[in-house]
């Protein structure tokens, strides 16, 4: 019994570590599941695949042995795991979706702390060490290598422009940047003026302050609000 009660708390202890190692990442990044929440998640998934695995090949009913399946309670662990993922997801006032990947280490760290409870040691430092590679390093790699619309940056710009016809040389001046029109929104104001609201692509060198102090500078703009998403 000593045996078995050693091997589960290594399990739960190796468990901790690899769910502190994610919660790090999240938290280093100052995202709204850190430390406290991965290791919750990967210890938990971890204890209840465990005792999954032990009550399956423990049940008797009288003198009759019954073999279940082994694994039950961890399926529940991935279904019941998407409700706390969907919690982090938002949406926000620009329309851009945010919390994504947070969602996924979510899911991942469950995930490692079932690998951990079935047994699967080298499997889940291996899946940990991807994981963290995937998040930390590929973005950067794919943004030297990668296709050119990885080696852009995303730019929400709501500009106040006195004329109508303005409008029309904004759009020209950022065709003749280079810069990408993702999208264009624009809203009579009861002041007379108007608002226009833009989603443009950028290199992703370029600073968010140069772009704002070119848009500053055009005829016609009387406010400028600027925010980079990506």
């Amino acid at each position: 019994m000593g045996t078995v009660d050693t091997e589960i708390l290594f399990k739960l202890g190796i468990s901790a570590v690899l769910g502190l190692v994610i919660g790090l990442e999240r938290e280093l990044k100052r995202k709204p599941v850190g430390l406290k929440t991965s290791l919750v998640i990967s210890i938990v998934s971890c204890l209840l695949t465990i005792v999954s695995i032990e009550s399956a090949y423990n049940a008797h009913v009288g003198a009759v042995n019954i073999t279940m399946d082994p694994l039950r309670l961890a399926a529940q662990i991935v279904s019941g795991i998407g409700f706390l993922g969907a919690g982090v997801i938002l949406r926000r006032g620009n329309d851009s979706i945010s919390g994504l990947t947070t969602a996924a280490m979510i899911w991942g760290a469950a995930g490692i702390g079932i690998a951990v409870g079935a047994g699967f040691y080298l499997e889940a430092f291996a899946g940990v060490a991807l994981l963290i590679f995937s998040v930390e390093f590929m973005p950067y790699i794919m943004k030297l290598i990668g296709p050119k619309q990885l080696r852009e940056k995303e730019i929400l710009l709501q500009l106040h422009m006195a004329q109508r016809h303005q409008i029309d040389a904004l759009i020209d001046f950022i065709y003749s940047q280079k810069y990408i029109l993702r999208r264009i929104r624009i809203k009579d104001l009861s002041d007379g003026e108007h608002q226009v609201n833009l989603q443009i692509a950028v290199d992703l060198k370029l600073k968010t302050t140069q772009v704002y102090n070119l848009i500053s500078e055009l005829e016609g703009v009387k406010r400028v609000e600027i925010e980079s998403i990506s």
